[in-house]
């Protein structure tokens, strides 16, 4: 990765293009709270994608196009007007939380998704990890092949229950029989329906992809607040958690215990002047990790140095933040998410107004600062009234780290790349696509407990008190792009719109 510019020369914009839309809805139409999106993130190989929602479903989608891509070379090398939009097919879904209730506590837990990390494995096996605010679950999907059997069979020979049985004798024993000997007529006509290709055999129809999911371990009783991190390491055995106080160390295997490596817990909670955000493991070194805090630090960190890393740290600070101070400067500065460059050298954080680049190696200030929602800065104190001014933004880097994307109101999604519109950079919106088809199907819901039907209308309520300030702004408040996910080696951004998600590829 080349280091970054400001200046006039780097990598030139993208044009970005909607290529694939699942389950949108029509304006007029009411978004239930439990489908909205909570969390996106692709496999490292970016054939897969999942999707977590507030009713604690996690969706998974399948690269339909993968097996085509050396066609895809040839056809670009012949013809070089030749486009390719790649295309996702949903896999499978399942329901990975449920609502709860802490009788102790007195306190109700959401089934909401807050993460969906995928997890590295050598055998090439799809495991993920998905948490909600209190406990966090190992889930392996396996992927089979179903054989359907057709309901009219031409075949009087193999009846129904028998069929997928039957063919399978059938291969297996044909080299094994002997023609020589007087077989009847009709083993003969068995024998000569195993050349027929499998579409036109009777009584077993083609097959079909299939997945399951089978929670493997459950990573629960650690944490004392929400988690809103959870990330693996690339050792491949571990990974991390983190709340709002905390950051614990997990490994794969073990669910009865973890580590803490990272408490930043006053003695008395009247002192506490800032929280965790957002913590990340570096990509290449196993050691190292970053996290970031409610007053706009980033803190490095190395698990050789201690065994407690909070007083170790490293800190990133953007020197420019020292000036004139507000009321709500502390509230802006707060940095809702980081991500690291592929190589490591570099990292993205995502405050309320602003996307930044740091470099790893000059912590006084950003190497970069992308503005994002500038024209609010002006209306910070009806945005406070409002509460948006406390909406979580993800951000998200291309696989070569020249480009950058984040999340706005209007359900907008945010593209800057390095040298090209620093300030303006390209907007691209997810609702103006007349001809997008729905493609996410509903799965059956089980009936919710009343505590949790209690806390979706709250959730309703404060929206809808929030629709009189988004009429008399230019953007619609109440459509927020919060998360977002980039395809790791492709220019393809796979971001949510409420209960939508949107495909987008340069």
């Amino acid at each position: 990765m080349n280091p970054p510019s400001t200046g006039g020369s780097g990598a030139p914009p993208l044009e970005w293009k909607l290529c694939q839309v699942f389950g949108e809805r029509s304006p007029a139409e009411e978004v239930p709270g439990d489908d909205v999106i909570s969390s996106v993130e692709f496999d490292k190989t970016g054939n897969h994608l999942a999707v977590g929602d507030r009713g604690g479903r996690v969706i998974m989608f399948k690269r339909k196009d993968g097996k085509d891509r050396h066609l895809r070379s040839q056809l670009e090398r012949l013809d070089s007007g030749f486009t390719w939009q790649p295309e996702y097919q949903y896999m499978t879904e399942f329901q990975s939380h449920e609502p709860e209730f802490d009788y102790l506590k007195s306190l109700e837990i959401e089934e909401k998704i807050n993460k969906v990390k995928w997890c590295p494995m050598p055998n090439g096996s799809l495991f993920m990890l998905s948490t909600n605010d209190k406990t966090i679950k190992l889930w392996k999907v396996k992927e089979r092949k179903m054989k359907k059997v057709r309901e009219k069979h031409l075949n009087p020979y193999i009846c129904p229950e028998n069929a997928v049985l039957a063919e399978r004798s059938y291969l297996s024993d044909q080299e094994n029989i002997n023609f020589d000997n007087g077989y009847h007529a009709e083993l003969t006509e068995k024998i000569a329906l195993q050349k027929l290709p499998l579409h036109e055999l009777p009584g077993i129809a083609d097959n079909s992809d299939d997945a399951f999911a089978r929670c493997r371990k459950i990573y629960a009783r650690a944490h004392d607040f929400n988690i809103n991190s959870v990330s693996n390491n690339s050792d491949g055995e571990t990974f991390i958690s983190a709340d709002d106080l905390r950051i614990n160390l997990w490994n794969m295997e073990i669910s009865s215990q973890c580590f803490n490596i990272v408490d930043i817990k006053p003695t008395n909670m009247e002192d506490l002047t800032e929280v965790i955000t957002s913590a990340q493991f570096h990509p290449v070194h196993c050691n190292l990790l970053a996290y970031s805090s409610s007053r706009g630090f980033i803190r490095l960190v190395d698990m050789r140095q201690s065994a407690i890393c909070d007083h170790s740290a490293r800190i990133l600070q953007d020197g420019e933040q020292c000036g004139s101070k507000s009321f709500f400067t502390e509230i802006i500065a707060s940095i809702s998410d980081i991500k690291f460059a592929a190589d490591g050298r570099y990292l993205m954080s995502r405050d309320y107004l602003n996307l930044k680049l740091w470099d790893l190696h000059m912590g006084s200030k950003p190497v970069a600062t992308f503005k994002v929602h500038e024209h609010l800065h002006t209306r910070l104190s009806d945005l406070y009234d409002n509460d948006s001014i406390f909406d979580k933004f993800d951000c998200c880097l291309s696989g070569d780290g020249l480009h950058f994307a984040t999340g706005s109101y209007s359900y907008l999604l945010r593209i800057f790349s390095q040298g090209f519109g620093s300030e303006e950079g390209v907007t691209v919106g997810s609702r103006k696509n007349p001809s997008s088809r729905s493609s996410l199907p509903a799965a059956p819901r089980s009936r919710r407990s009343s505590i949790s039907n209690l806390a979706r209308g709250f959730y309703r309520q404060a929206h809808e008190n929030s629709s009189s300030f988004a009429i008399d702004t230019p953007c619609d408040l109440k459509q927020k792009l919060l998360h977002l996910a980039w395809h790791p080696t492709e220019n393809l951004i796979a971001c949510a719109a409420g209960s939508s998600l949107f495909m987008y590829c340069a």
